[in-house]
C-alpha cells in the first residue's frame, strides 16, 4: 500500500521543480547571452521556448502512454531525464547545445506533467481530492513564483550553470523517493496500440499554434495559425475514428464538466499569465521603479495564489466545484478590470489591491476547477486528463503573452518602447486589461455552465 502523504510530498517536489525550470532561466538570459554571445537574440529566445513547447508537445502523449505502461514508471524516467538533461544545461559549451539540452528537459517534465497529477488522484478519495490538488497547485505557484528570485541570486552569486546542477540534483532525489514511496503502476490501459498518428498531428497542431503565437504579430505567425487550424481538423477527424484514440473526443462531447472546465482554463489563463508582463512595464517604464523594485510588488500575486489554493482545494470537497471556481473567475474580473483604469499616479496600494484579488481569484479557480477535471473522468482517463490540465495552461500562457503583444504592435508600431511613446504605452496596457478582462468574464460564463461534478464517477 501506499503511505499517500508520502506520495503526495513526492509529487509535490516534482511539481516545485517543472515550473521552476521553466521561470529560472529568465533572469539568467543576459548572462547567457554574454557567455556565450550569442549572434541572434531570436536564437536566445529559443532557450525559454524550447522549453515550452517540447513540454506541451509531448504531455498528453505521454500521460496515455503512462496509462498503457504504467504512471509511476513514466514519472521516474521523466525524473531521471531532468537529472541528465539538466546536468547537460549546465555543461553546455554552446548556446545550440543549451537549447537542444532545454528541449530534452521539456520532454521530461512532459512525462511529470502527463503523471503528477494522475498519480495523486488515484491515491486519494474523492472526498480529499480538492485538498491535494489544491496542495500541488500551491507548490506550482511557489516553483513559478520563486524562480526569477531563486534564479537571480544563484546567477549573480554562484553563476547561471548553478542553476541547473542544482535541479539535477533535487530531480535526482526525487526520482529516489518516487522508487522508493509511489508502490503501485496503475495501468489502466494494458491492452490497446499507442496512437502514434494521433500524437503526431496533435504534436503538429500545438508546435503550429504555440510558436505561431509566439510569432504575432508578424505574418508568418498567421500561417503557422492557419497550418494549426487544418491540422486540428485532421487530428479531430482522425480521433473520432481511432480504435486507441490518444485524445478521446468522446470525453470532450459527451462530458460538459470536462469540455468546459478545459475551457475556463483555457481562458483563465489567457486573460491572466500576461499581467506581471504589463504591470512590469507600468511600474518601470512609468512608474519609474527598478526591475527588483517590481519584482517584489508583483510576488503579491503568487504569494497569495500559494497561501489560498489549499483552502480553495478544501472547499471544493465540500462545495460543488462549479460555484468555487466560478467565484473565483469573477474576482478576476474585478481585478483585471481595476488594473485597466490604471494611470502614472495610480498608488502601489491600489495596485497591490488589484494583485490581491487576482491572485484569491486564481487560487479559487484553479484547484477546484483541475479538481473538477480530475473527477469528472474515469480513471482509466486520468492522464490524459492529467496532460490536458497542463496544456491548457501552456497554451493559455502563450496566447496570453500574444495578444498582450498584437496589441502593443497595433499601437505603438514595431519599435523598442521610447520616452516619447509611453502615451501609447499606457494606451496599450489599459486597452490590453480591457481585453483581458472582458475574456475573464468570457470564462466565467464557461465556468457556471459546465454543470454539477457527479462526484460518484470514478
Amino acid at each position: 500500500m501506499n503511505d499517500n502523504r508520502l506520495v503526495l510530498a513526492t509529487i509535490c517536489l516534482a511539481s516545485f521543480i517543472t515550473p521552476f525550470l521553466a521561470s529560472s532561466v529568465n533572469v539568467a538570459l543576459p548572462t547567457i547571452n554574454s557567455d556565450f554571445a550569442v549572434p541572434d537574440q531570436a536564437l536566445l529566445g529559443w532557450v525559454v521556448t524550447g522549453f515550452l513547447l517540447s513540454a506541451a508537445i509531448f504531455v498528453v502523449p505521454f500521460g496515455r502512454i503512462a496509462d498503457m505502461v504504467g504512471r509511476k514508471k513514466i514519472f521516474v524516467i521523466g525524473m531521471l531525464i531532468i537529472v541528465v538533461s539538466s546536468m547537460l544545461c549546465s555543461a553546455a559549451t554552446s548556446v545550440q547545445m543549451l537549447i537542444a539540452s532545454r528541449v530534452v528537459e521539456g520532454l521530461g517534465s512532459a512525462m511529470i506533467f502527463g503523471t503528477g497529477i494522475a498519480i495523486i488522484t488515484a491515491v486519494f478519495p474523492a472526498n480529499e481530492r480538492g485538498r491535494v490538488l489544491g496542495i500541488n497547485v500551491a507548490i506550482v505557484y511557489l516553483g513559478a513564483s520563486t524562480g526569477p528570485f531563486l534564479g537571480g541570486i544563484i546567477t549573480e552569486h554562484a553563476g547561471w550553470r548553478f542553476i541547473y546542477a542544482g535541479v539535477a540534483i533535487l530531480a535526482a532525489l526525487v526520482s529516489v523517493l518516487a522508487q522508493r514511496f509511489i508502490r503501485e503502476e496503475w495501468r489502466p490501459w494494458e491492452s490497446g496500440s499507442f496512437d502514434y498518428l494521433g500524437s503526431a498531428l496533435y504534436g503538429g497542431t500545438l508546435f503550429c499554434l504555440m510558436y505561431g503565437l509566439s510569432l504575432i504579430p508578424d505574418w508568418s505567425g498567421a500561417y503557422l495559425l492557419i497550418i494549426a487550424a487544418a491540422l486540428l481538423a485532421a487530428l479531430l477527424s482522425w480521433e473520432a475514428r481511432s480504435p486507441n484514440p490518444v485524445i478521446k473526443i468522446s470525453v470532450f462531447s459527451h462530458n460538459t464538466v470536462f469540455l468546459f472546465s478545459n475551457l475556463a482554463a483555457l481562458i483563465n489563463y489567457s486573460a491572466t499569465f500576461a499581467v506581471g508582463f504589463l504591470l512590469s512595464l507600468f511600474l518601470q517604464y512609468m512608474k519609474g521603479y527598478d526591475p527588483q523594485t517590481a519584482g517584489t510588488i508583483l510576488m503579491a500575486q503568487p504569494i497569495v495564489q500559494a497561501v489560498f489554493s489549499p483552502i480553495a482545494g478544501r472547499l471544493s470537497d465540500r462545495i460543488e466545484p462549479r460555484i468555487v471556481a466560478s467565484i473565483g473567475m469573477g474576482l478576476c474580473v474585478v481585478g483585471l478590470t481595476g488594473l485597466g483604469f490604471l494611470r502614472p499616479e495610480t498608488a502601489i496600494e491600489t495596485i497591490l489591491e488589484s494583485l490581491v484579488l487576482l491572485g484569491l481569484g486564481f487560487a479559487l479557480f484553479s484547484s477546484p476547477n483541475t479538481n473538477a477535471i480530475m473527477s469528472s473522468v474515469g480513471e482509466s482517463d486520468y492522464g490524459m486528463a492529467s496532460g490536458m490540465v497542463s496544456t491548457m495552461r501552456l497554451i493559455g500562457q502563450m496566447m496570453s503573452l500574444g495578444v498582450a503583444m498584437l496589441i502593443f504592435s497595433v499601437i505603438m508600431g514595431h519599435v523598442e518602447i521610447a520616452p516619447e511613446q509611453l502615451d501609447e504605452l499606457m494606451v496599450s496596457i489599459k486597452v490590453a486589461f480591457g481585453i483581458f478582462a472582458g475574456l475573464c468574464a468570457m470564462g466565467t460564463l464557461f465556468s457556471l455552465a459546465r454543470g454539477n461534478l457527479q462526484r460518484e464517477k470514478c
